[in-house]
Parts: structure tokens; sequence; C-alpha cells
């Protein structure tokens, strides 16, 4: 990435500089919004960089200014490119970037919801974090205090986009379900079964989490983040505490890595397992659902063996784990792989041997592979549509650059294949438990305690089970944060699921949404 730097500061003489960069794995550069376009289409065009994304920052008491942050990566390096742009008070807009890359639709319109900066262009400026009636409030700004009491809120709901045409009807669907699951509001608009398109709206139980970060003490902090999914509170919590580790140039020690290695192999393992059972449940198949709930309890148990909780909370610390394990945890470990490993051999034969499960499942809620690319879909829906990223390959944590894993990738894009997916990954994962498990060193399981220098700024990066986890920190005096920026796959990925229903049947919606299974939690944050 240094050298596509250098290529746009050659380009752009005087209009782009170099900002001091504490990691060779992110490089900073300061640019002018004018420029924002055309720089971002030359990544795109000519050095085939992605956008993985942007979001803003309150410096004004400090520097006089906003800044929106562009965070760029390209295939093979694996060093991020982050561009910085000042936003005057006085003028708060920024040129949209969505009508070509309508992955930032949404993160564009939530840096004018937090922030107040209007993104300039921009195809649909609607609110989204923010509902319509919400008071004019701008909850990450940092005038706006945490415990301030918003008045009534008042004015119009949010509007849907009318139904037209004869025998063309909308069904909706929530913002309450019939389970235990978050709110979120699905509006169809159908003519008879099969569905014209799909409306959703998120953010029902906004939780401000980004601004909670900023009140919190760094070694509490770490708890904050392991709250943000709680079907993937290790990995959030590990993005967290490695973007606070490298802002302050902590080493991990290598058993630790290895450890965090495991438990973020064991969180892909038990998720991905009840998804294949529920994707089976979807289809009436409820035999299968009730071997794959049976697995999963074998995985969430080793899970309370090794950590203490059974979703992996409360383990992860700034320098690596806050526990180590036994000989008597590590053999728990090994005897219950091996009968994961046999169990879920069963659990797959089970379903493919199901020639109506099969069919339900195949060419149902197929995301084209150039619409995923678009939306910058990442995780296991990306790589069931041809999107090749993996940041555990692609930006080795952990440790993960001492493991052979294969990363699978299918252009078929339908619930069949992110189906795949999950039964392949599951398969590499257990092969790089014991690859890791066979090599766990000894040595300490975590960093001594230190202070945390105020001012440093760094990334965290993590493949969840879900995709890509970033974490963003700025720490202040005193062991805190300045700012603390979160992204969760299901951000990027929601949008997909919009075109993953088009031309398939209502009662198809459960088994395509349960395909890509994403975070309301993680998108309220």
């Amino acid at each position: 990435m240094m050298a596509v730097c250098q290529n746009l500061l050659d380009n752009f003489p005087g209009r782009m500089r170099l900002l001091e960069s504490r990691s060779a794995n992110e490089i900073y550069a300061s640019l002018d919004t004018a420029d924002l376009q055309e720089v971002t289409r030359s990544l795109l065009t000519q050095h085939g960089a992605r956008l993985v994304t942007v979001f803003a920052e309150d410096r004004v008491n400090v520097e006089g200014a906003f800044y929106n942050y562009y965070v760029f990566e390209r295939r093979g390096d694996p060093a991020y490119l982050i561009l910085r742009a000042a936003i005057a008070p006085e003028q708060p807009r920024f040129p949209s970037l969505a009508v070509e890359l309508p992955g930032v639709n949404w993160q564009e319109r939530e840096i004018q919801d937090w922030f107040g900066l209007e993104a300039a262009g921009h195809p649909n400026p609607r609110r989204v974090a923010l509902h319509d009636n919400w008071p004019d409030v701008h909850p990450l700004r940092k005038d706006f205090a945490l415990h301030q009491v918003l008045p009534p809120f008042e004015g119009e709901q949010h509007e849907y986009r009318p139904t037209l045409g004869e025998g063309v009807f909308q069904v909706p669907v929530g913002p309450v379900h019939a389970g235990i699951i978050e709110p979120g509001h699905f509006n169809f608009a159908v003519a008879g079964e099969p569905i014209l398109y799909l409306q959703l709206r998120m953010f029902y139980t906004h939780k401000g989490t980004e601004k909670l970060f900023e009140h919190l003490p760094i070694h509490r902090a770490v708890f904050l983040a392991e709250s943000i999914s709680g079907d993937s509170s290790f990995s959030h919590g590990t993005a967290f505490c490695q973007a606070i580790e490298r802002a302050a140039d902590i080493e991990v020690p290598f058993r630790a890595r290895v450890m965090r290695t495991i438990l973020l192999e064991l969180e892909r393992i038990y998720n991905h397992v009840a998804d294949i059972g529920a994707i089976a449940t979807d289809v009436g198949f409820v035999v299968a659902n009730a071997h794959a709930g049976s697995l999963r309890e074998s995985v969430v148990t080793l899970n309370e063996e090794l950590t203490g909780s059974r979703l992996l909370r409360g383990c992860v610390c700034v320098g690596g784990v806050r526990r180590d394990w036994t000989r008597r945890q590590r053999e728990t470990l090994e005897t219950t792989l091996g009968l994961v490993e046999h169990g879920f051999g069963e659990l797959v034969a089970l379903v493919k041997s199901s020639d109506s499960t099969r069919d339900r499942l195949q060419r149902t809620g197929y995301l084209h592979p150039d619409k995923a690319k678009a939306l910058g879909i990442v995780g296991v829906g990306g790589r069931a549509s041809g999107v090749d990223l993996d940041a555990r390959r692609d930006h080795p944590y952990a440790a993960y650059d001492c493991l052979d894993f294969r990363v699978p990738v299918y252009t078929d894009g339908d619930v069949l294949h992110r189906m795949q997916v999950r039964i392949d990954e599951v398969r590499e994962s257990i092969g790089m438990i014991r690859a890791a498990l066979a090599h766990l060193p000894d040595g300490p399981h975590r960093a001594p305690a230190q202070d945390i220098p105020a001012g440093r700024c760094a990334l965290g990066v993590v493949e969840g089970w879900r995709g890509e986890i970033i974490h963003w920190v700025r720490t202040a005096p005193g062991n805190r944060l300045e700012r603390c920026k979160i992204k969760d796959p299901s951000v990027n990925n929601w949008p997909a699921l919009v075109e993953a229903v088009e031309d398939n049947i209502i009662a198809d919606f459960p088994v395509i949404n349960k395909s890509f299974n994403l975070s309301y939690s993680g998108t309220d944050r």
C-alpha cells in the first residue's frame, strides 16, 4: 500500500500528504474533500483497492474540524491505507460516494445522523440510524452529553414506498417478531406469492455503544466490546483488544495468540453448526436441527470448560487472555473436537441425503456475484457469491499466519451454497484448532499490564464468523478512549437480503434470511 500511496502523492501533488503512522500495516494520509471522489476512483480502478469502511470523528474542540476516514485495502497487501478528509464546522458537508459505491450507503447516512455532516449528492439521504421522529440531535458530537435527556419524540413515522399496481399488496413483518430476536421491520411488496421488492428498517434499539466507549476506562471497555453482538463476543472483544494493542505497541505473547485463534474458531464452529440446523428447520427438516443442536451444545459446553462462559465472554483482555489452560482442559478440547468432527460428518450426510431439502435450498435466495461485490458484502454471504475476502488470510492476526487453511468461495450465491460455505468453514476450523493445539507453546498467556499512551490511533480487524469486524480507536489520557468506531459485518450485509429475496416467494423468506443470519444488535450498536 505504500507504493499505492506514493503514486497518489505523485498524481495529486500538494493536495495529499502523509500523516504519522505507528504501524507498517496502517498508512495514514490526508486529502481535501474536493479530491475525494477522484482519489477513490483512482484507488478502485487503477490499483484494485476496496473501500472497507467510512466513519467520522469530532475533533472540533481540539483541531477545529471534523474528520472523515476512508479505509482501503487490496488483495495480497497486508497494509491498510486510511485517508483522512477534514470537514469545516462552518460547512459541515462532504461529497457522497454512494452513487458509485452502494456499499457505503448506510455508513454515510450514519455519519449524517450521528455527526450532522451532510453527504452531498447521496441518492437517498433519509435518516437511517436515527429514526424519522427523533429530535434534531447528533449523538456522537462531543457537545452531546451522554446523559442528555431528549424531548418527547414527535413527527412523522417512517413512510415506506407505496405499492402500486393491480393485485400488488404490502406484507409487513415486524418490527416485533415472534421470537427472542431483536426488532427489525421487513416490508414486502408482493403480487400473489412472488416478492417484487423488500424494504427494511433497522436501528430500532440503537444503543449508543460508540458514545459509551468514550466514558469508560479501557479495561472496562473490553466488556462493552463483547456485548456488541452476543454470538460474536470473542470476535468483537479481540478486535477491540487488537486495536488497543497496536496503538500502545503491546506485544501479545505467542501462547496467547494461539489461544485466541482456537477460541475464535470455536466461536465460528458453534455458530455455523447452529445455522445449518436452523436452515434445516426452516424447510421442515427438524431431525437435522435436533442433531445440530446437540453438536452446538457440545461446543458451548467446551467453551465453558475453557473460559467459564458458554459464549466465550470475559476471556479476552488487552495483552492476551485472562486465564491459562490446564493439561486437563487441553485434553477435554482434543476429545470434544474429535466427537464434534464425527457428529458433524453425520449431520452433513443427513442434510445432503435429503432431496427435498436440496430442492428447497438450491437456487433459492440467489445473490448475483456482481451485486454482492457492488454492495460490499463480506463473510459467508459474500463468499457464497464469489467475494474472495477473509481477514485471517489477507491481514493475518493472532496465530493465523502460522496456519494453513482454505477459504471456501463459490459463485452460485443461493441458500444451498451459503450453507456449503458454513460446512466447509467448520471443517477447516476443526483442522486449524488441531494444528494450533499441537503447537501450543509454553509461556505467558498475557502481556504485563501497562498504561495506554494518549493520542494514538489504530485498527483492529477480525474475521468473525459472520465476516469482517472492525474497531478503530483513538486513545485519550488516563487509559481512556477519545473515539471507538465499530463496524459489524451485518451493516454491510443487510442490503444483500433485499436483493436476494426478489422473485422468491414469501414462504422462502425465513430460510433466505437465516442463510445470511445477520445481527440486529451488531447493526444497532
